[in-house]
């Protein structure tokens, strides 16, 4: 006779939106990207402030990021999507119906915050290493949008922990599968594993751990994040594909590869990163009245 496993969670989610009366719709989504960015501010000045940089910098760095990652996610997202949005253009810049890609606004994130480095005159890895955590942190509380919007999901599964689709939702050929793989739940769980690692690091969490070489938060990030996306990407049935390649696997495998060439440099040859300031400028002095 086989064991039988207790149910531990079964989620079910009380549907996108949050509140709506007459014009007003306030979506989760919407709400808990809007948590991610003000938690994330708070979070990265504060560290700034423990780095004796200016706080204000980051602020200011904030408004580029917003402005950049959004944008970029959902470009990321469109484009290998097209033959969806092709068939109907108004859908592109509905972002509040989910479908964006965090490989996109990481990527929009880098660039804005290379062009901010490089016109403040401040080194990007110091200004990487303050935002990774809060980062990684905004992921995790990001996925629980695609919880609400029943989207993002695994394979079907009868563990003791699952996830409930709604009929309308579940992929072709599946819609007689109830329950499916949180894989929301999987990632959001492992990016604050992930957010654990960084804090412990930028703290000196480590008996005798020798002071931390500018970047090396961003790349550990790097390595840590890909290396759960990569597995959990495997068990989504969702993934933006490239022929038959999953992409959100390539580019973790090469987040992988680019993160640990990054620390090797580091620590291994013992140089410094390449970086967007010739002089040493990885300290900005913090403002004496704020």
């Amino acid at each position: 006779m086989l064991l039988q496993i207790p149910l531990v969670a079964k989620f079910v989610s009380p549907g996108p939106i949050l509140f709506e009366s007459g014009p007003i719709t306030i979506r989760w989504y919407g709400l808990l990207i809007a948590t991610a960015v003000l938690i994330g501010v708070s979070l990265s000045t504060y560290l700034a402030k423990r780095r004796n940089v200016n706080p204000d910098l980051l602020g200011d760095l904030a408004i580029w990021l917003v402005l950049a990652a959004i944008p970029c996610a959902r470009l990321y997202y469109v484009l290998f999507q097209w033959q969806e949005y092709a068939q109907n253009p108004a859908e592109i810049i509905a972002i509040w119906k989910g479908g964006i890609a965090i490989h996109g606004a990481i990527l929009g994130g880098i660039i804005a915050s290379l062009i901010f480095a490089r016109l403040n005159k401040v080194s990007f890895w110091q200004l990487a290493d303050l935002v990774s955590p809060s980062l990684i942190l905004g992921q995790a509380i990001g996925r629980w949008g695609n919880f609400f919007n029943s989207e993002a999901f695994g394979r079907p599964t009868d563990l003791p922990w699952k996830l409930y689709i709604p009929p309308a939702q579940r992929p072709p050929g599946y819609a007689t599968a109830e329950y499916f793989h949180p894989t929301f739940l999987y990632e959001s769980l492992w990016n604050l594993g992930v957010f654990a690692i960084l804090i412990f690091l930028f703290f000196g969490g480590l008996k005798n751990q020798p002071k931390l070489k500018t970047g090396t938060l961003f790349l550990v990030y790097w390595v840590c994040y890909s290396l759960g996306r990569f597995w959990i990407e495997g068990l989504r049935m969702d993934s933006l594909m490239l022929g038959p390649l999953r992409i959100a696997q390539i580019v973790s495998l090469v987040g992988i590869a680019v993160g640990l060439t990054g620390l090797i440099w580091l620590y291994g040859v013992g140089r410094s990163l390449p970086d967007v300031v010739v002089e040493d400028a990885s300290a900005v002095p913090a403002n004496p009245e704020s």
